[in-house]
């Protein structure tokens, strides 16, 4: 429905007023009537269409019916599809008579400059700008659906800058306007009424902390734009060119969506008529176009790595070099983190996230800083956040867990559940449900992370464990089959398992930890011997069996999806689970290179019989098996390959606006 506004008229004076291209005018014909008056005719110059509503019936004019009664709910409405080329250049004349009198007892004159004033975005999501017939003032998820899309502005385009580009007020590079959204402002028509009437940019006070825009004017020199919304600034009084119709303002994100912000923003532009002198301006249009913030977005193990991050610490050159082979198998760039700038925090998985922002014309890594401020939380701000690499992070007033370590989020693949799709995965989060009380991610890091919408999190139970990162006991691998990929789970089960089939076969007496000083060695025998190792474990496994059936429902998995890891911890039920042997779920995922803790299980016909049944299980997949010796750089510290790298990995094809949350 086209907006409408009522035009009070006048047998005593011509009334002048501008109609907006698409846009209705309402004529009160009843209030401008002469006291004697019953009738009415109306007529209008070739550029006005007329229409006349009479007992909820729409008549376009001209037509048969000569006259139309003052009936209380008669009323004209008018609109014009073309652009005045002057001032005043069509009108509208309407006659008032008596009962049966031929000569007009009045006559009320309107004159008409037809306008256009539109506030445009890219709402098709085709990367420019254009004017559609989709309704600005709705965003709508889905293939199908419509409305711009905004990014936070959270890199630091300007080296020279120290914070990133959506913590100042200012356009320092020509790059940092290519992260902002364009949104077009087209006025056209006679120019002489522009001068007459005021043009105002405005936006709710409630978004005035979450988008800031910038005008050039008629230049694109740098130094010419301005921050004219955004803050303390909530409108905006434009000047339209006498020479040009269009005036670019570049918008940019100051906030991810989260607690109490959805990550929709509004931004009006309204026509003002400026009345007689010492009265107030009226507003006669109001244009409205509506944003939506991008969310930032996890990319899973099974995506494509793009970069390879680990730290260098006293006691880990053969682990750096390590993963640096394989990296070079992945033939993909390592960046080593020097001692200085992490301090002796060797944890980089913990300390970031990696993920990305998307609209449809700019995407860039975005890196999520975790709230655990140990060695490394000068690192992703002084190395990492740069041009068209961009920092976000949350903090955590209430003090923060060992839940609140970044080992503690992940994120699926693609997957789809009884019939729904998530087709960016879902994020998993370890929690100390069903355990009442214990550790939980602080508050504003889960509200974050649910608040994006598109990768549905899903909480796991992981205070069971010492450390209680939900990668100590899972892991995604890519898969040529199914659904793309299989979830590992470490399972103490298959652990014994294997152990007593070894057994049977005569290798009771083959010793763990063979090659490792200072290290016991127990055997075969004397692990399965020992009845407290056996219990723990069972206690172990029915944490993770809780998790599997709530992956299986929360992901839509089969069994046939799930490969079990042979695993055992060790540890006591009040003070948490620790990995018994080096955690080899705890791996890293580059493509079909896989990095996994080397287990230094019982050597059998020369083999770590581990090691074995690990190949066993995930070769057939098209994947290789390196086993990466972390025993005494992380393993004995409560960690593994996993917590000690980190990568950046492509985006999804997808683009997550075509998706229905």
């Amino acid at each position: 429905m086209a907006q409408q506004r009522r035009i009070q008229l006048s047998t005593q004076r011509p009334t002048s007023t501008v109609c907006v291209l698409g846009t209705e005018l309402s004529l009160d014909v009843c209030g401008s009537a002469p006291k004697d008056a019953v009738a009415f005719h109306v007529q209008g110059t070739p550029g006005v269409k007329l229409y006349v509503v009479h007992e909820t019936q729409s008549v376009k004019l001209p037509s048969s019916v000569g006259r139309w009664p003052l009936a209380a709910g008669t009323e004209v409405l008018l609109a014009m599809d073309a652009l005045s080329k002057d001032v005043g250049d069509e009108k509208v004349r309407i006659s008032y008579f008596r009962e049966a009198g031929g000569v007009p007892v009045g006559r009320a004159m309107l004159y008409l400059t037809c306008v256009e004033v539109s506030l445009d975005a890219d709402t098709s999501r085709s990367g420019a700008v254009s004017r559609t017939l989709v309704d600005k003032t709705t965003w709508t998820w889905g293939p199908d659906g419509h409305g711009a899309i905004l990014l936070v502005n959270c890199d630091r385009d300007d080296p020279k800058a120290e914070m990133p580009d959506n913590r100042d007020t200012a356009v320092r590079s020509y790059a940092d306007l290519k992260d902002m959204s364009q949104m077009v402002l087209r006025t056209r028509g006679p120019r002489t009424i522009f001068a007459g009437h005021r043009l105002v940019l405005h936006m709710d006070f409630g978004d005035a902390d979450k988008v800031g825009v910038f005008y050039g004017g008629n230049s694109v020199a740098l130094e010419e734009y301005k921050h004219v919304l955004g803050g303390s600034k909530l409108a905006y009084a434009v000047k339209p060119s006498r020479h040009q119709e269009e005036s670019i303002f570049y918008v940019e994100g100051l906030a991810f969506p989260d607690i109490g912000f959805p990550g929709l923003v509004a931004f009006h532009v309204t026509l003002l008529e400026s009345p007689e002198k010492g009265l107030l301006e009226t507003p006669i249009f109001t244009d409205t176009v509506v944003f939506r913030v991008a969310p930032w977005i996890m990319t899973p193990n099974t995506a494509a790595p793009l970069e390879v991050f680990v730290c260098s610490v006293d006691n880990n050159e053969d682990f750096v070099a390590a993963v640096g082979a394989m990296a070079e198998k992945a033939k993909c760039p390592l960046t080593v983190c020097p001692l200085p700038e992490n301090r002796k925090d060797r944890w980089i998985q913990d300390e970031v996230e990696f993920g990305y922002v998307q609209a449809p014309h700019k995407t860039f890594p975005v890196v999520f800083d975790s709230p655990r401020d140990r060695g490394l939380k000068d690192f992703p701000v002084k190395s990492i956040l740069g041009p068209d690499f961009g920092y976000v992070a949350r903090q955590a007033p209430e003090g923060t867990s060992s839940l609140d370590s970044f080992g503690n989020l992940e994120v699926s693949p693609p997957v789809t559940v009884q019939g729904k799709e998530y087709p960016l995965g879902r994020i998993l989060i370890g929690s100390s449900f069903p355990r009442f009380g214990g550790r939980r991610m602080a508050k504003a890091v889960k509200d974050f992370l649910f608040a994006q919408q598109v990768q549905a999190p899903v909480e796991l139970f992981s205070d069971w464990l010492q450390v209680g990162h939900v990668d100590e006991f899972l892991s995604f691998v890519p898969a040529p089959d199914r659904k793309g990929f299989r979830l590992l789970l470490a399972s103490p089960s298959a652990c014994y398992q294997l152990l007593k089939e070894k057994q049977e076969e005569g290798f009771g007496e083959t010793a763990m930890f063979e090659g490792l000083e200072q290290v016991p060695k127990p055997t075969i025998n004397e692990i399965l011997a020992n009845e407290g190792l056996r219990k723990f474990n069972n206690y172990v496994q029915s944490c993770i069996s809780w998790n599997r059936d709530i992956l299986k429902r929360a992901l839509g998995l089969a069994e046939p999806d799930i490969l079990d890891i042979p695993q055992l911890f060790r540890g006591n039920v009040a003070e948490g689970a620790v990995a018994f042997f080096p955690d080899m779920v705890n791996m890293l995922v580059l493509g079909r290179h896989l990095g996994i803790p080397k287990p230094f299980g019982p050597l059998v016909g020369g083999q770590c019989c581990l090691e074995q049944r690990v190949r066993t299980l995930l070769e057939p997949l098209g994947l290789t098996c390196t086993f990466i010796n972390d025993y005494f750089s992380y393993h004995v510290l409560s960690g593994e390959v996993h917590c000690g790298t980190n990568v950046r990995r492509k985006p999804f094809a997808f683009k997550w606006w075509h998706m229905v949350p």
